[in-house]
């Protein structure tokens, strides 16, 4: 009897996870092309259809949907077989991938990755840095063991330990009448040009959900791919923009012509956490990675000394 391979099993999870030939191939770091190969190869195997190839997706069969059920167990053991034998029983022995989402990377993974490497020599440390939803799927593919992102987000099959409360600053040209202004709130950026990142992009969103900002609003020409980009067009001028303490904290260079300015109440835009996959044999170090984070960053999110 031929068995599937894991890989071909891997793919069919995916597939069935993302619901997307494309996604799926993202989640598995392979071409569609390879991808689909894998999956005609399982249906061949078995001699039923698993997926109904549609314009905008896929959409698994019954008989799909029994093999998704039993591969998912099937990865789960393989994977903790692989994570048993390699660390017998050691945290962070052996490959480790984490991810994180672009407007937390640069500002988390500085604190803490020398401090993990130097605290676990055998741990190999990989790391990815995509959107939210893309890390989602890896995790879900278990090419990921754990990813830093914002929250709320609502992921079904997805566990997260939220770290701390990220705080929401304005940023002004050094100039702008806001940069002075005394008692700073929400209700002062009616009327500005507000400068957000692109579509896709979490912090967008929070920042529109929390402000109450009208999603239409500001010059949506000029929307920053990077919050290295946003503070640019700040500094020239182009409008004011929010940023994530966390990142004003640590690291993000922002330079003489920007202000950045608290709120009379603190806005809180969003929580940094941490997420794996439900069941993942990588949650204890999943957890530990967060507490590593608490130990480094005071909830404020600046850097301890």
């Amino acid at each position: 009897m031929i068995l599937p391979t894991l890989r071909q099993l891997q793919f069919l999870v995916a597939l069935g996870e993302t619901g997307s030939f494309s996604r799926a191939a993202e989640a598995c770091h392979v071409t569609q092309p390879t991808l689909s190969a894998g999956i005609k190869e399982l249906e061949d195997l078995f001699g039923v259809s698993l997926a109904e190839r549609e314009s905008r997706g896929a959409t698994l069969t019954h008989a799909g949907e029994i093999a998704v059920a039993r591969a998912s167990a099937l990865l789960a053991d393989a994977h903790a077989l692989v994570q048993a034998v390699t660390s017998a029983g050691a945290l962070f022995s052996g490959p480790f991938h984490l991810g994180a989402i672009p407007t937390i990377a640069p500002f988390v993974l500085p604190q803490i990755v020398g401090q993990l490497t130097r605290r676990y020599p055998d741990l190999k440390l990989y790391l990815t840095e995509d959107r939210t939803h893309r890390l989602i799927d890896q995790l879900r593919a278990r090419t990921l063991d754990a990813a830093f992102i914002a929250l709320p987000w609502e992921a079904p099959g997805i566990e997260v330990m939220t770290l701390f409360d990220d705080e929401f600053l304005l940023a002004a040209p050094a100039s702008h009448p806001l940069s002075r202004k005394n008692g700073l709130s929400p209700e002062d950026l009616q009327g500005e040009d507000v400068l957000l990142l692109e579509d896709g992009h979490c912090l967008r969103d929070h920042a529109v959900s929390v402000c109450r900002l009208k999603a239409g609003a500001g010059r949506e020409q000029v929307a920053a791919t990077s919050l290295g980009t946003l503070v640019n067009m700040v500094a020239g001028g182009l409008g004011v923009s929010l940023i994530p303490r966390l990142a004003a904290d640590n690291g993000l260079t922002l330079g003489p012509d920007v202000a950045v300015r608290s709120f009379v109440n603190p806005i809180i835009g969003r929580q940094v956490g941490i997420a794996w996959k439900s069941g993942s044999p990588r949650e204890a170090e999943a957890r530990k990675l967060g507490e590593l984070v608490r130990e480094r960053l005071r909830p404020d999110g600046s850097a301890m000394t």
